[in-house]
């Protein structure tokens, strides 16, 4: 394949590619739909408590600035009764902020989980450079975003006039109406505009996550090369690694051939594994001089053979010895009268 097409990005994200990427910041969020849930929730919730908040208000507004137009200084009173209404319009939406606050937390957690990303808030030079920003602006993704800012103000903007076109013939009706009448019809022809406004822009938000999902596991993409050199990185490199296990068996080949002659018996399983056992009169117990699988098995066989050290047959002896007993070790005390029968048949042997 050639270099050109070995940069193409064909392979889906590794595990350690997309962890460095949320290490960064990068992850796949749609901001519209924080903001649509959040619009969602601000005309559910003023549509569930218009009522209450329309008679608190036209309470206080009555009761506070009464008192301020019957006070013989009503310019003293001024800053009073004002720190008051704003104190007391807080007291009256204090349910909803709370409320909004959870719901955005939440949205967040949703889509992207608990992140903590440092590094994204660092200071980078390269983002003040002019030729980089102008490729920023003029990048695919800045003029999709661009088109989707516009589309949303379209839609939403000819939700709002059909709402309020076909609202019309309703606001003329009360224009002759009490006071209290024109608020609360206003009110209800206002909120109905904003929950369909705010249902349009729900769905174009989850248009918008669908859309920034494909885009990020697109942009996450991988060359077969970057894949390999990540390879590399996290599990070492096949060849190295390779070269290790060459090594090693050849060590271990090294170490038979060394031993296994001097070897006083070898106990198979029978083929898959051999243990090369060593007993002299003058040892506390037998100690293995070699062990192996498959193929160092066979090869351990083969030593044993050529140097005329009995091999003896004992499959639970030798699955025992290779799975616990290392290479210069003596072998257990639980292991003492398996073993010693073994020895005794083969200085039988020896004796015949």
């Amino acid at each position: 394949m050639s270099q050109g097409g070995s940069q193409e990005k064909t392979e889906q994200a590794t595990p350690r590619r997309l962890q460095e990427a949320r290490r960064k910041g990068q992850v796949a969020k749609s901001a519209d739909l924080n903001g649509a849930v959040l619009l969602l929730i601000t005309g559910l919730f003023a549509l569930l408590y218009k009522d209450t908040m329309v008679n608190k208000t036209q309470m206080y507004l009555y009761t506070h600035f009464n008192s301020f137009v019957m006070t013989h200084q009503p310019d003293s009173r001024l800053p009073e009764i004002l720190i008051s209404f704003i104190l007391n319009v807080f007291t009256i939406f204090i349910p909803l902020f709370i409320v909004l606050m959870v719901v955005a937390l939440g949205i967040n957690l949703a889509q992207v989980g608990f992140l903590f990303a440092p590094e994204a808030i660092k200071p980078k030079f390269e983002r003040i450079n002019p030729v980089g920003g102008l490729k920023r602006i003029f990048s695919t993704r800045s003029l999709f975003e661009l088109f989707k800012s516009l589309l949303k103000v379209i839609i939403i903007g000819w939700v709002i006039f059909a709402g309020v076109k076909g609202e019309l013939p309703n606001l003329l009706a009360i224009y002759h109406s009490p006071p209290r009448t024109v608020l609360s019809q206003v009110l209800a022809i206002a909120l109905k505009i904003l929950m369909w406004g705010a249902v349009v822009y729900f769905c174009l938000a989850v248009i918008d996550l669908m859309y920034q999902r494909y885009a990020f596991k697109k942009e996450m993409r991988m060359s077969k090369q970057e894949v390999k050199d990540e390879f590399k990185q996290t599990e070492g490199d096949p060849q190295i690694k390779s070269w290790l296990r060459r090594r090693q068996r050849q060590l271990m080949m090294n170490l038979v051939r060394k031993e296994v002659p001097e070897a006083t018996v070898v106990v198979t399983n029978p083929t898959r594994f051999a243990v090369a056992l060593r007993y002299l009169p003058d040892m506390e117990a037998p100690i293995v001089v070699a062990k192996g699988t498959e193929q160092m098995a066979k090869y351990i066989r083969e030593v044993a053979q050529e140097n005329s050290v009995p091999i003896i047959e004992n499959v639970d002896v030798a699955r025992f010895l290779y799975a616990n007993v290392e290479v210069g070790q003596s072998i257990p005390i639980e292991m003492y009268q398996a073993v010693a029968e073994i020895l005794a048949m083969v200085y039988r042997l020896k004796a015949n």
